[in-house]
Protein backbone atom coordinates (compact mmCIF):
# COMPACT_ATOMS: atom_id res chain seq x y z
CA UNK A 1 0.00 0.00 0.00
CA UNK A 2 1.00 3.45 -0.70
CA UNK A 3 0.24 6.96 0.00
CA UNK A 4 -0.98 8.74 -3.11
CA UNK A 5 -2.05 12.69 -3.66
CA UNK A 6 -5.85 10.64 -4.12
CA UNK A 7 -5.60 9.62 -0.76
CA UNK A 8 -8.31 10.27 1.46
CA UNK A 9 -7.61 12.88 4.08
CA UNK A 10 -3.81 13.16 2.17
CA UNK A 11 -2.99 17.07 0.56
CA UNK A 12 0.68 16.82 0.42
CA UNK A 13 3.98 16.25 2.47
CA UNK A 14 7.57 17.71 2.75
CA UNK A 15 10.09 15.04 3.93
CA UNK A 16 12.95 17.35 4.78
CA UNK A 17 10.60 18.40 7.60
CA UNK A 18 9.77 15.13 9.31
CA UNK A 19 12.39 14.73 11.66
CA UNK A 20 10.87 16.57 14.71
CA UNK A 21 7.33 15.84 13.89
CA UNK A 22 8.32 11.41 14.28
CA UNK A 23 11.04 12.22 17.19
CA UNK A 24 8.92 14.29 19.68
CA UNK A 25 5.35 12.06 19.17
CA UNK A 26 7.43 8.72 19.91
CA UNK A 27 7.95 10.38 23.07
CA UNK A 28 4.62 11.68 23.63
CA UNK A 29 2.83 8.51 22.67
CA UNK A 30 4.81 6.05 24.51
CA UNK A 31 3.59 4.92 27.49
CA UNK A 32 6.97 3.25 28.59
CA UNK A 33 8.81 6.46 27.53
CA UNK A 34 6.53 8.46 30.22
CA UNK A 35 6.67 5.46 32.93
CA UNK A 36 10.81 4.69 32.79
CA UNK A 37 13.95 6.62 32.93
CA UNK A 38 15.57 7.36 29.81
CA UNK A 39 19.15 6.40 29.34
CA UNK A 40 21.16 7.27 26.19
CA UNK A 41 24.47 5.57 24.94
CA UNK A 42 26.15 5.74 22.21
CA UNK A 43 27.67 2.29 22.88
CA UNK A 44 26.77 -1.21 21.30
CA UNK A 45 25.74 -2.26 24.83
CA UNK A 46 25.68 -1.09 28.29
CA UNK A 47 26.57 -2.40 31.06
CA UNK A 48 24.42 -1.08 34.67
CA UNK A 49 25.76 -1.81 37.76
CA UNK A 50 23.36 -3.43 40.29
CA UNK A 51 24.23 -3.35 44.07
CA UNK A 52 23.01 -6.52 45.45
CA UNK A 53 23.87 -5.99 49.14
CA UNK A 54 25.00 -2.57 50.47
CA UNK A 55 28.01 -2.29 52.80
CA UNK A 56 26.71 -2.94 56.65
CA UNK A 57 26.57 -0.20 59.57
CA UNK A 58 26.66 -0.63 62.69
CA UNK A 59 26.91 1.33 66.45
CA UNK A 60 30.45 1.62 67.63
CA UNK A 61 31.41 2.25 70.66
CA UNK A 62 34.03 5.26 71.06
CA UNK A 63 37.80 4.43 70.02
CA UNK A 64 36.47 1.05 68.61
CA UNK A 65 37.68 -0.42 65.52
CA UNK A 66 35.05 0.12 62.29
CA UNK A 67 34.91 -3.54 61.14
CA UNK A 68 34.60 -2.89 57.29
CA UNK A 69 32.76 -4.50 55.11
CA UNK A 70 31.81 -4.79 51.18
CA UNK A 71 28.71 -4.33 48.86
CA UNK A 72 28.14 -7.03 46.89
CA UNK A 73 27.51 -5.69 42.76
CA UNK A 74 26.43 -7.23 39.79
CA UNK A 75 25.49 -5.58 36.60
CA UNK A 76 23.26 -5.64 33.49
CA UNK A 77 24.29 -6.10 30.04
CA UNK A 78 21.38 -4.44 27.96
CA UNK A 79 22.27 -4.84 24.25
CA UNK A 80 19.42 -2.26 22.50
CA UNK A 81 17.74 -3.50 19.35
CA UNK A 82 16.30 -2.30 16.32
CA UNK A 83 12.70 -0.69 16.01
CA UNK A 84 11.75 0.30 12.96
CA UNK A 85 8.72 1.55 10.48
CA UNK A 86 8.26 2.33 6.94
CA UNK A 87 5.63 4.53 4.97
CA UNK A 88 6.22 5.01 1.34
CA UNK A 89 4.57 8.28 -0.93
CA UNK A 90 4.30 9.12 -4.24
CA UNK A 91 6.96 11.86 -5.40
CA UNK A 92 3.92 14.06 -6.83
CA UNK A 93 2.79 13.88 -2.98
CA UNK A 94 5.89 15.19 -1.73
CA UNK A 95 6.65 17.88 -4.01
CA UNK A 96 2.69 19.14 -3.74
CA UNK A 97 3.63 19.80 0.17
CA UNK A 98 0.86 20.92 2.90
CA UNK A 99 1.78 20.80 6.35
CA UNK A 100 -1.26 18.55 7.06
CA UNK A 101 0.09 16.04 5.42
CA UNK A 102 3.29 16.14 7.14
CA UNK A 103 1.60 15.28 10.24
CA UNK A 104 -0.39 12.69 8.61
CA UNK A 105 2.72 10.06 7.74
CA UNK A 106 4.72 11.88 10.49
CA UNK A 107 2.32 11.14 13.54
CA UNK A 108 1.41 7.48 11.83
CA UNK A 109 5.30 6.17 11.88
CA UNK A 110 5.20 7.98 15.71
CA UNK A 111 2.45 5.90 17.07
CA UNK A 112 3.57 2.32 14.94
CA UNK A 113 7.14 2.89 16.86
CA UNK A 114 5.07 3.70 20.24
CA UNK A 115 2.66 0.89 20.38
CA UNK A 116 5.75 -1.53 19.29
CA UNK A 117 8.02 0.33 21.88
CA UNK A 118 5.36 0.09 24.50
CA UNK A 119 4.00 -3.75 23.52
CA UNK A 120 7.91 -4.47 24.20
CA UNK A 121 8.36 -3.16 27.15
CA UNK A 122 5.18 -4.38 29.05
CA UNK A 123 5.49 -7.90 27.60
CA UNK A 124 7.78 -10.60 27.13
CA UNK A 125 8.27 -10.42 22.80
CA UNK A 126 10.49 -13.04 21.32
CA UNK A 127 13.92 -11.72 20.11
CA UNK A 128 14.58 -9.51 18.28
CA UNK A 129 12.68 -7.66 20.39
CA UNK A 130 14.23 -6.79 23.80
CA UNK A 131 12.75 -8.18 27.63
CA UNK A 132 10.17 -6.92 28.91
CA UNK A 133 8.44 -6.72 32.21
CA UNK A 134 6.54 -10.20 31.60
CA UNK A 135 10.07 -11.76 31.75
CA UNK A 136 11.44 -10.00 34.80
CA UNK A 137 11.61 -13.02 37.74
CA UNK A 138 11.69 -11.78 41.56
CA UNK A 139 9.17 -8.53 40.59
CA UNK A 140 6.72 -8.05 43.11
CA UNK A 141 3.18 -9.52 43.31
CA UNK A 142 -0.27 -8.25 44.59
CA UNK A 143 -3.33 -10.60 44.52
CA UNK A 144 -6.24 -8.36 43.73
CA UNK A 145 -8.87 -10.77 43.59
CA UNK A 146 -11.35 -11.69 41.10
CA UNK A 147 -12.26 -7.66 40.62
CA UNK A 148 -11.49 -4.21 41.71
CA UNK A 149 -13.72 -3.32 44.01
CA UNK A 150 -11.52 -1.16 45.85
CA UNK A 151 -7.97 0.48 46.07
CA UNK A 152 -6.70 -2.42 49.20
CA UNK A 153 -4.18 -3.73 46.60
CA UNK A 154 -2.84 -0.46 44.96
CA UNK A 155 -2.00 0.88 48.65
CA UNK A 156 -0.07 -2.94 48.82
CA UNK A 157 1.68 -2.24 46.20
CA UNK A 158 3.21 0.94 47.11
CA UNK A 159 3.89 -0.32 50.72
CA UNK A 160 5.68 -3.44 49.10
CA UNK A 161 7.57 -0.71 46.97
CA UNK A 162 8.88 1.20 50.16
CA UNK A 163 9.82 -2.27 51.42
CA UNK A 164 12.65 -2.35 49.75
CA UNK A 165 13.57 1.52 49.71
CA UNK A 166 11.33 1.91 46.33
CA UNK A 167 9.10 4.74 45.57
CA UNK A 168 6.03 3.74 43.10
CA UNK A 169 5.61 6.71 40.70
CA UNK A 170 3.65 5.48 38.12
CA UNK A 171 0.65 3.01 37.34
CA UNK A 172 0.14 1.11 34.28
CA UNK A 173 -3.35 -0.43 32.82
CA UNK A 174 -4.69 -1.83 30.18
CA UNK A 175 -8.00 0.62 29.08
CA UNK A 176 -10.48 -2.13 30.35
CA UNK A 177 -8.66 -2.26 33.74
CA UNK A 178 -8.63 1.60 34.17
CA UNK A 179 -12.34 1.59 33.24
CA UNK A 180 -13.28 -0.56 36.01
CA UNK A 181 -10.92 1.62 38.30
CA UNK A 182 -12.44 4.94 37.19
CA UNK A 183 -16.65 3.78 37.21
CA UNK A 184 -15.24 2.71 41.00
CA UNK A 185 -17.38 5.42 43.71
CA UNK A 186 -16.24 7.02 47.07
CA UNK A 187 -18.82 4.60 48.52
CA UNK A 188 -21.84 2.89 47.77
CA UNK A 189 -24.43 5.61 47.18
CA UNK A 190 -22.42 7.95 45.67
CA UNK A 191 -21.67 9.12 42.34
CA UNK A 192 -17.99 10.64 43.20
CA UNK A 193 -14.92 8.66 41.81
CA UNK A 194 -12.67 6.74 43.47
CA UNK A 195 -9.92 8.03 41.90
CA UNK A 196 -8.15 11.16 41.92
CA UNK A 197 -7.26 13.71 39.34
CA UNK A 198 -3.99 15.74 38.40
CA UNK A 199 -5.00 19.27 38.75
CA UNK A 200 -2.06 20.45 36.09
CA UNK A 201 -3.29 17.38 33.92
CA UNK A 202 -6.96 17.57 34.30
CA UNK A 203 -7.87 14.39 32.42
CA UNK A 204 -5.52 12.07 34.06
CA UNK A 205 -6.27 9.68 36.46
CA UNK A 206 -3.91 9.13 39.79
CA UNK A 207 -4.55 6.38 42.52
CA UNK A 208 -3.52 6.98 46.13
CA UNK A 209 -2.17 10.22 44.37
CA UNK A 210 -0.06 8.03 42.07
CA UNK A 211 -0.38 8.87 38.19
CA UNK A 212 -2.41 5.61 36.08
CA UNK A 213 -1.54 5.38 32.69
CA UNK A 214 -3.18 3.68 30.34
CA UNK A 215 -1.84 1.15 27.69
CA UNK A 216 -3.00 -1.57 25.21
CA UNK A 217 0.35 -2.90 25.91
CA UNK A 218 -0.48 -4.03 29.13
CA UNK A 219 -1.92 -7.31 29.74
CA UNK A 220 -6.20 -7.13 30.65
CA UNK A 221 -6.12 -8.00 34.69
CA UNK A 222 -2.33 -6.91 35.36
CA UNK A 223 -1.62 -3.55 36.54
CA UNK A 224 1.99 -2.35 36.76
CA UNK A 225 3.20 -0.14 39.72
CA UNK A 226 6.35 1.43 38.56
CA UNK A 227 9.10 3.20 40.04
CA UNK A 228 10.70 5.62 37.50
CA UNK A 229 14.28 5.46 39.12
CA UNK A 230 14.59 1.43 39.00
CA UNK A 231 13.02 1.20 35.39
CA UNK A 232 15.11 2.30 32.35
CA UNK A 233 14.11 2.44 28.79
CA UNK A 234 17.94 2.39 27.18
CA UNK A 235 18.09 4.39 23.40
CA UNK A 236 21.61 3.87 21.61
CA UNK A 237 20.20 6.36 19.76
CA UNK A 238 17.17 9.07 19.08
CA UNK A 239 14.99 8.46 16.36
CA UNK A 240 16.35 8.54 13.22
CA UNK A 241 14.77 9.43 10.03
CA UNK A 242 16.08 8.36 6.56
CA UNK A 243 14.10 9.65 3.20
CA UNK A 244 15.19 7.99 -0.15
CA UNK A 245 13.98 8.00 -3.88
CA UNK A 246 16.14 5.08 -4.78
CA UNK A 247 14.73 1.73 -3.88
CA UNK A 248 11.67 3.13 -5.26
CA UNK A 249 12.92 4.85 -8.47
CA UNK A 250 10.91 2.67 -10.69
CA UNK A 251 7.69 4.25 -9.36
CA UNK A 252 8.55 7.35 -8.74
CA UNK A 253 7.96 7.07 -4.94
CA UNK A 254 10.12 8.14 -2.16
CA UNK A 255 10.48 5.70 1.17
CA UNK A 256 10.43 7.59 4.49
CA UNK A 257 11.74 4.89 7.01
CA UNK A 258 11.94 6.10 10.59
CA UNK A 259 13.84 3.47 13.16
CA UNK A 260 15.45 3.61 16.61
CA UNK A 261 17.81 1.25 18.82
CA UNK A 262 15.99 0.75 22.10
CA UNK A 263 15.93 -1.55 24.99
CA UNK A 264 14.70 -1.83 28.68
CA UNK A 265 16.51 -2.22 32.12
CA UNK A 266 15.20 -3.58 35.21
CA UNK A 267 17.93 -3.94 37.41
CA UNK A 268 15.83 -3.64 40.64
CA UNK A 269 12.58 -6.30 39.97
CA UNK A 270 11.67 -6.24 43.56
CA UNK A 271 10.81 -2.81 43.40
CA UNK A 272 8.44 -2.97 40.54
CA UNK A 273 4.61 -4.65 41.28
CA UNK A 274 2.21 -6.19 39.58
CA UNK A 275 -0.86 -6.32 40.90
CA UNK A 276 -3.38 -8.77 39.37
CA UNK A 277 -6.59 -10.08 38.94
CA UNK A 278 -7.47 -14.18 39.54
CA UNK A 279 -9.96 -15.87 38.01
CA UNK A 280 -13.48 -15.40 39.20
Amino acid sequence: MSFLTASSGVSGITPDDYGPLIVQPVERESVALQVASKLKTNSTKVHIPVVQTDAGASFVAEGDEIAPTDAIMGELEITPAKCAGLSIVSNELAEDSDPDAQKLVGDGLARSIARVLDRSFFNSLPAPAPEGLEAVGGVGTVDAGTKFTNLDAFQEAINRAEDVGATITAFAANPVDALTLAQLKQTKDSNVPLLGSDPTTPTRRTVLGVPLYVSNAVTVGTVWGIPRDRVMVVMRRDVTLDVSKHARFTRDQTAIKATMRVAHAFPHPAAIQRISLGKA
